[in-house]
């Protein structure tokens, strides 16, 4: 399965919040026994991890996961554009790229 590509916009100081469905052969894919993981960088060869993302399979059965940031990791994050992929792994080790592309961080005005 080939990654897709999916670029989003991350508002600075807010709760980041995004529920994924995993489908397989258009129907829901098992995630019982699976881990994510997902981080964004400012390049794809960077060292420096600008955000890591919270994956939780909060769904196993209907193939969903919960992928979050709160408002203050959002908070030190800053304005510009980044790279990121979303990965999960099986209990026996296989990784499999969900997704991928760019985020675009929006500056916070209210602080």
């Amino acid at each position: 399965m080939a990654a897709g590509s999916y670029n989003f916009t991350l508002e600075q100081g807010t709760t980041f919040s995004r529920e994924i469905t995993v489908q397989e052969s258009g129907s829901a894919m098992s995630l019982t026994g699976y881990t994510g993981r997902m981080q964004m960088r400012s390049t794809h060869n960077s060292s420096t991890i600008a955000l890591t993302f919270t994956v939780a399979v909060s769904n196993a059965a209907q193939g969903k996961l919960q992928v979050t940031a709160t408002a203050t990791q959002t908070s030190a994050v800053e304005e510009g554009m980044y790279v990121y992929d979303l990965e999960i792994e099986s209990g026996g080790g296989t990784i499999t790229r969900l997704m991928e592309g760019n985020v675009t961080v929006t500056p916070e005005v209210t602080r």
